[in-house]
């Protein structure tokens, strides 16, 4: 990734296209653009979320990701190279053991609700799942590492339940729950 931007403003995308990272120039309607874009929209995303009081430890975790997102942007802007490694899969299969032990069982589905951290938090598992399908869309057309894939799979389900931790999460002190989905059939079965 030797070429860094010096200008934005260069008009070489006036005609529909974009470079990679590679000097290739592709249409910006491209699978791989948009794979590109929605990982981009993501990081976007999680830079909003940052923006809310949290627990230090999740936005240590959340600027981390961030980071291997922009790897991730990287690994797709280039084919064939390789800048997000599977340690970063792992450590968000750690994380997810880490915050899915604190919190207590779910009995219902549960609505993308609650504090504005929690539902940003919704936002950014929703785009994660958008930026997924387009990484395997892109991946059905173009050779792609697993890593990428899981890596998007992986921080979707994160999201979920860092949206549950946040939550919960109050500056006073008080502690707050997920908003549950009031199901009209499991209601009526529980009046039964």
């Amino acid at each position: 990734m030797g070429n860094r931007l010096t200008q934005i403003a260069t008009r070489t995308g006036d005609n529909g296209t974009t470079g990679l990272g590679d000097n290739t120039r592709v249409s910006k309607n491209s699978l791989r653009v948009h794979a590109m874009g929605d990982v981009d929209e993501l990081n976007s995303n999680i830079g909003v979320l940052l923006c809310e009081s949290m627990p230090d430890a999740v936005r240590q975790l959340l600027v981390e990701i961030q980071h291997q997102l922009f790897n991730l942007g990287g690994e797709l802007s280039i084919p064939g190279f390789e800048l997000l490694k599977a340690d970063a899969v792992l450590a968000l299969d750690e994380a997810l053991a880490q915050h899915n032990e604190a919190l207590p069982k779910l009995q219902e589905f549960i609505l993308p609700a609650g504090t504005r951290a929690a539902a940003l938090a919704h936002v950014c598992r929703t785009v994660a799942r958008r930026a997924e399908r387009a990484v395997v869309a892109l991946g059905a057309q173009d050779a792609l590492r697993d890593t990428p894939r899981q890596y998007l799979n992986r921080l979707s389900d994160l999201m979920f339940v860092l949206a549950r931790v946040l939550n919960r999460y109050r500056n006073d002190g008080s502690t707050g729950d997920d908003v549950y989905w009031r199901s009209e059939r499991l209601a009526s079965a529980a009046a039964q």
